[in-house]
């Protein structure tokens, strides 16, 4: 039994990240064990997350994972908390294109037996509030909204004017926050910039938020509707353990992070180690040789084309990453990781396993996808189905190898990605925890 909470909101860009990610620091600095988590397949905000509350932000996303693994994933993630936040994606009940309420934050809200607190954008509204907050509470019956939250307000006319409007809806006004500077965070192609790019300015954002609202919010009110959801009644998830005999000793994978390769989820590390890998980080910004022993790369989403310049004159670095990879070595490569290992990244050297080139392009590329495998390699075998997400604004051309990765059919039927000797290479995110044996089957080939 954790007490719980979503943050979810009309609309993008309502507030949602600043109220969650404040409303975590604030609690957190009272000395509650604070669990965070971000609705969909978003690596940016559970920086934030796990920021304000020192514990790994994580992500729950019923597309990727299915709607079964909700509710045990968010028990494993909040495990020994006193208290969790979600942060919903989008407009409260918008999800999958096309796909009804699935992965909308609504879904998950029932899911998770969780009330939610609505945050609404006031800055350009009064008594319309209300026929806005009706509409959200009556659409979905079985979503509970516990409370409202009103930001961007204005004036103390403005806020009386709004809490007029909002006697008669039957649901509590639990904060309203005033615009303010003090919050904002950068943002650019992919949304905002990540923590590790910036951590001394987050800290002071994050600080801002908590303040924000401390000052505007019921804190108690807000405690005690997460702490009226009621048991959830599911069984934590948990990496399935490998009898360390059938892959002796623990194989060195060695994971990328830094500032370059900030995109990755929690339980992809839990994985590799349960399956019996030794996972050992390294920074290709900074770091010129890969981890003594590495018998498997894993290197994930991220900036590579922010740090462009950087990556290219680590040349030693890049030589042992092509060196591992010519070898055979299995190496995971994911959307970042796909233009690390490329020829080329906007006309700098890059690693050079793949005879291909990148570069930024026009437009973004954004969307869930269902992917099959069309040729073997360290993670899959042929056939095996999967669901991801593509998530970059950068073009690699040929955007396939002589033998691809997947097979996807929409949003047209096309080829992608890369399967060349030990290395598997694709702009497709995917959460392992669908489907574990990916795990296994990397660590089986690191030990081989």
């Amino acid at each position: 039994m954790v007490a719980r909470l979503v943050i979810a909101a009309p609309a993008s860009n309502s507030g949602k990240t600043t109220v969650a990610t404040g409303l975590m620091a604030a609690f957190a600095a009272t000395g509650l064990a604070v669990s965070p988590h971000k609705v969909g397949p978003d690596y940016i905000d559970p920086g934030y997350h796990a920021l304000a509350t020192g514990r790994p932000g994580r992500n729950l996303d019923a597309y990727l994972c299915g709607t079964e693994l909700m509710a045990p994933l968010f028990a494993h993630g909040s495990a020994g908390c006193d208290l969790a936040v979600v942060e919903g994606v989008m407009g409260l009940y918008d999800g999958a294109s096309g796909a009804g309420e699935l992965a909308s934050t609504a879904q998950l809200a029932k899911l998770l037996r969780a009330p939610v607190v609505l945050v609404v954008d006031a800055s350009s509204q009064s008594r319309s509030v209300a026929a806005l907050v009706h509409g959200f509470v009556s659409f979905d019956p079985e979503v509970r909204i516990g409370g409202i939250i009103l930001n961007k307000v204005g004036t103390d006319r403005h806020e009386a004017l709004l809490r007029d409007a909002l006697e008669e809806s039957g649901v509590p006004v639990l904060g309203v926050l005033r615009r303010g500077e003090a919050v904002a965070t950068p943002s650019r192609h992919l949304g905002l910039v990540p923590v590790a790019e910036r951590r001394t300015e987050a800290l002071t954002a994050v600080a801002a938020m908590a303040e924000l609202v401390r000052q505007g919010c019921d804190m108690d009110g807000l405690l005690a509707l997460a702490r009226s959801a009621p048991p959830l009644g599911t069984t934590a998830w948990a990496p399935p353990v490998l009898d360390p005999a059938a892959v002796g000793p623990s194989p060195v994978v060695a994971v990328a992070g830094g500032p370059a390769f900030t995109f990755s989820y929690a339980e992809h590390v839990e994985l590799l180690a349960a399956a019996g890998a030794e996972v050992v980080p390294f920074d290709p910004l900074r770091d010129d040789r890969l981890p003594e022993g590495t018998a498997g790369v894993v290197i994930g989403g991220g900036f590579p084309e922010v740090f462009g310049a950087e990556l290219s004159a680590n040349e030693r670095l890049r030589k042992d990453v092509a060196d591992f990879a010519g070898s055979g070595g299995p190496v995971a490569a994911e959307c970042a990781g796909l233009l690390y290992l490329a020829r080329s990244l906007d006309g700098r050297p890059m690693c050079g396993v793949l005879d291909a080139d990148a570069r930024m392009g026009e437009r973004l590329t954004l969307g869930y996808r269902e992917a099959v495998a069309v040729t073997d390699s360290c993670l899959a075998v042929v056939g095996t189905r999967l669901r991801g997400h593509e998530f970059h604004r950068t073009v690699i051309e040929p955007s396939a190898g002589p033998s691809p990765a997947w097979g996807m059919r929409l949003p047209r039927p096309r080829m992608e990605g890369f399967v060349q000797g030990g290395v598997h290479a694709s702009y497709l995110h995917t959460h392992w925890t669908a489907e574990p044996g990916v795990a296994a089957r990397f660590v089986a080939r690191c030990a081989r």
